[in-house]
Formats: structure tokens, sequence, C-alpha cells
């Protein structure tokens, strides 16, 4: 049997809200108190961009953090596409980048744009939530020009580098926040592995370059973060 999409335990109306206020809460503390853990992840998406592109479409786009790093000029601006999930979160982007598209939507569904549409996509913090990954993973193939370049950073999930990290930092601020055990929060929202993102990724892309942070080695247990820069297979 296939493990996709994954199915999540129930979940009670106030845990849902405290798991939705804290990914808000979240999005505003880590650039600010952990800026340059922050920092590399938009920074190597913008490293390695394609010579030339017009569309790019950003999933999962936060509160429009990864804008901020951007340098467009006024098509690639217009041209944008920022998706996000809550609705809340799309009314802070439009807020703070009026002349970008803001969506609101799952791209683990069919999105409205037509085949081939964007020759850049960016995915940073995304790919690690999704419970039907290989649904989101073939939606954006089916976007993505042939030529077209996708930025990924994904938690190095499980290593021992992000465990202890994560003692210090978000599990900390939680805990505090809401008194209840972060394991309610993350148990629900990391749900998928690095070798399980990798491996749903390489049937439909071609790993061109590999990032990590901190240690600048592709391995896992020493690191917070991998960075990865794919193009479409034919």
């Amino acid at each position: 049997m296939s493990r996709w999409p994954k199915v999540l335990p129930p979940i009670d109306p106030e845990q849902a809200r405290i798991n939705d206020d804290f990914m808000r809460h979240w999005h505003e503390v880590f650039p600010n108190r952990f800026g340059i853990a922050d920092r590399w992840g938009h920074r190597y998406v913008v490293e390695h961009v394609p010579e030339s592109f017009r569309r790019t479409l950003e999933v999962g786009a936060g509160i429009g953090e990864h804008l901020t790093f951007e340098t467009l000029d006024l098509e690639q601006e217009r041209e944008y596409v920022a998706l996000e999930l809550r609705e809340e979160m799309a009314e802070r982007i439009r807020a703070r980048f009026p002349r970008v598209q803001v969506r609101v939507g799952d791209v683990q569904g069919r999105l409205d744009f037509p085949d081939t549409h964007f020759d850049r996509v960016v995915a940073i913090h995304v790919l690690e939530h999704l419970p039907d990954l290989p649904a989101a993973v073939r939606e954006l193939r089916r976007l993505c020009t042939p030529h077209a370049t996708m930025g990924v950073v994904i938690p190095c999930e499980g290593s021992l580098a992000t465990t202890v990290a994560r003692r210090i930092s978000a599990q900390r601020i939680y805990e505090r926040r809401y008194a209840r055990p972060y394991r309610l929060f993350i148990e629900r929202e990391h749900i998928n592995r690095p070798w399980e993102i990798v491996e749903e990724l390489a049937p439909h892309f071609v790993t061109m370059h590999r990032g990590a942070f901190p240690v600048p080695l592709p391995i896992e247990w020493c690191n917070l973060f991998l960075g990865l820069t794919l193009r479409p297979r034919p």
C-alpha cells in the first residue's frame, strides 16, 4: 500500500487554533530572532535563479518573507505569484507587496494555471508539510516550462542538529506561549523527512545543485537545512 497521502490524527478545535496561531507567530519570530538560519534559505534560492525568467510561482509564501530577498524588474514583479494556504497570511502579503499576484490555494490540488505556465518555482520550507506530497510534485511539474528552475529548501527533520536547535528555539517558544507539548504542533507539520521529499522529486526533476546549512556538505545529521536547485525531467 502507498504511504501517500499521509493521514494526520484527529485534532480538537482549540489545538487547531493554537497551531494556526503559532504558524503565524513563527513566521514573524524566525527572521527576527534566528536571522542567520532564515537568511540562508532565501539567499540559497536567489543565488541560483536562472539567467532569465518571467513568471515565478512561490508556494507557501507565508507573509512574504522571501520577497524581501528578491531583485525583480517590473515585469517579473507583476508576474510573480505568491501562493498561500491561509487567507489571513495572504492578506499580509497583499499589504506588503501590492504589485505581486497573491493567490489562496493548495498545491496538492490543481491550481488555476495552464500547463507550463511558470519558468521559475520557489518552495522554501513547504514540502515537509504536505500530506499528499506526490500530488504536489506532479502539479509543480505540470506548471513548469521545460527549462524552468525550481528552488527548494527543506529542514533536516530528524537530524541531531535539528533536534538540538529546536529545543532552544521553536520548542521553547511554543511551550512557553501555550503551555502545551511542542510535539502537538510539529508532529502534524513536519511530516515528511528529507529522504522522502528527495525520493518524490526524483522521477519528475533533475537535481542541478545541492546546498546545506550550517555545514556545507550534503549530510543530514549535522545540518539544519538542505537546499536543492532542480530542473524538470524531459
